[in-house]
This record gives structure tokens, C-alpha cells and sequence, in this order.
């Protein structure tokens, strides 16, 4: 079942590039728990919701209604992909959201998937708590590498579950043209913050 989404743009080295929708619709502050950590009421788009099933609750279920969503916004962009790159996840999951979405993508609309045409060449810690987008960019330099025989010439739909501040992908896309001989690159994304941190 797909659910209603709201593309937004996204800007970047690729040719073209989407969010789906925004993450969070609204978050409310409610007070200080017993901790000392503060609470919210948070609201998410359609598709932030099964997304937030999937990645922090590990509700597979929600797994077709998204890929039938991608699949739908991406027959209707017609971005003339031939290969499908999910970006590395950043931290280890017994079954990582990203990877189990881009290969049912692909499935679903008849594209190969390159799972491990990227590839993180050391750690960068987690970006969601580095703010500063030239930081970012520091840590990421030359952390990725690409397996030039999969993706020279090709058209690449780049893709990943959340978008923050674009330092990742962006990234990768330039590692895709400027080491992996890639001919266009797209980048796609289930949903983004709306602060993009």
C-alpha cells in the first residue's frame, strides 16, 4: 500500500535529487523525564512513520508500503537509472533499513543493486552529532571508496533511507564521478530532516 508523500529537492553534485518527504511533521516539547532528558511529542510524515518502524523498531512490515512509495515517485521522476547504490550505513544493525530497502527497490522495479560498490575505507563517527557541515565534509574525506568496474559509464540512482546535511552523499557522488567514472548520478531518500543536521 503506498502512502501520500510530499517530494522535496534536494540540493547536491548529483544531476537531480529528492526526499520523499520530511521526516518529522512536528516535535513538542513536554518536559524533563526523571533523568533529566527532555521528552517530546513528535509527529512524522506517512512515510517517516515506516520508516521510524523500520530503522528504530525493526518492523519489517513496513518494507512494502515504503518500496511500493519509492517505486511509484521514481516511475513518475523517470531518472533513467541502471544501478541502484545504497550509501554504507553508518552504524552496525543486525539488518541494516538501507540495505534491505535498495534491494527490494531494485527487485521491484527490475534495477541490479550494488550493495558493496561503496565503501567505507575507515570509521567516521556518527555525523547526526557533528553540526558543523564543513566538519562533516573533514571527516569525510576520502572515506568512501568505490569499485570503479561496477559503476563506470552508468547512470547511478544513489540512495539512502535518511537525509541530514547532504555531507554524505554528496561524498559519495563525488567519489562515483571522480573515481568511479560514473556517467550521472541521482540521489534519493526516503525522508529528510527538517533541520538537516
Amino acid at each position: 500500500m503506498m502512502v501520500t508523500v510530499h517530494p522535496k529537492k534536494l540540493p547536491g553534485r548529483w544531476r537531480d535529487g529528492y526526499a520523499l518527504d520530511d521526516h518529522t511533521v512536528s516535535s513538542t516539547y513536554l518536559g524533563d523525564d526523571e533523568f533529566g532528558h527532555a521528552q517530546f511529542e513528535t509527529k512524522r510524515s506517512d512515510i517517516g512513520e515506516l520508516l521510524y518502524g523500520l530503522k528504530y523498531k525493526s518492523d519489517a512490515s513496513t518494507v512494502p508500503s515504503i518500496v511500493e512509495t519509492v517505486a511509484s515517485f521514481i516511475d513518475s521522476w523517470k531518472p533513467g537509472v541502471g544501478l541502484i547504490v545504497p550509501v554504507p550505513p553508518s552504524r552496525h544493525r543486525a539488518s541494516q533499513p538501507v540495505l534491505v530497502l535498495a534491494d527490494t527497490l531494485a527487485k521491484r522495479i527490475g534495477l541490479p543493486c550494488a550493495p558493496t560498490c561503496v565503501t567505507r575505507t575507515r570509521d567516521v563517527p556518527e555525523l547526526k552529532n557533528v553540526y558543523d557541515y564543513n566538519e562533516r565534509i573533514r571527516l569525510l574525506a576520502d572515506a568512501h571508496s568505490v569499485d570503479k568496474a561496477q559503476v563506470q559509464g552508468r547512470k547511478i540512482l544513489l540512495f539512502d533511507d535518511l537525509y541530514r546535511s547532504g555531507a554524505t552523499m554528496n561524498a559519495i557522488t563525488a567519489a562515483l564521478y571522480d573515481r568511479g567514472g560514473a556517467a550521472d548520478v541521482f540521489a534519493l531518500t526516503i525522508t529528510k530532516t527538517r533541520s538537516n543536521q
